[in-house]
């Protein structure tokens, strides 16, 4: 039985957004056959896509799991499912979502799931708290994490200290 590290991006901007990503980070570490081993701080950021709605609460967390990465997938929507998400509009507020941004040096093309995660190295959202917690990290595609971020500014991007 092969163990996978998965990083997986968390975001909230409706109902108490922090306390959408504690409960989150609290169901990862329940999963069965999954093990959370870090997570970063929260961030703060403007929502991306429209802008008629509050801004984001962002993190990163890795996980080590035995199950593949559809069954992970399948896992972490029935998280978003019990925190009331619903799938209304592209990049439309959420109460949270999960998304499976790397799953060890894996790169999966399906009709679900994208990994690494199709906007991995323009998000700073992602860049930024990912390279807090694996600042060596090499992507699949050989690419340093340290140069993605380098390219991917800030901008408005904050650091919450809690």
């Amino acid at each position: 039985m092969s163990v996978h590290k998965a990083y997986i991006a968390l975001g909230s901007n409706l109902d108490n957004p922090m306390q959408q990503l504690v409960s989150a980070l609290q169901a990862l570490a329940k999963l069965p056959n999954c093990q959370l081993l870090k997570q970063s701080s929260f961030y703060a950021s403007a929502p991306m896509g429209p802008q008629d709605q509050p801004d984001y609460i962002n993190a990163v967390a890795l996980i080590s799991t035995t199950i593949e990465a559809l069954a992970l997938l399948d896992q972490l929507q029935a998280i978003e499912l019990d925190h009331q998400r619903k799938r209304e509009r592209r990049w439309g507020p959420r109460t949270l979502d999960l998304d499976l941004i790397l799953f060890g040096e894996s790169i999966i093309d399906h009709p679900r799931l994208q990994v690494p995660h199709v906007g991995l190295k323009e998000r700073n959202f992602v860049l930024y708290p990912l390279a807090e917690i694996a600042p060596d990290l090499v992507l699949p595609d050989g690419e340093t994490l340290q140069h993605c971020v380098q390219l991917c500014p800030l901008a408005d991007l904050s650091k919450l200290s809690i």
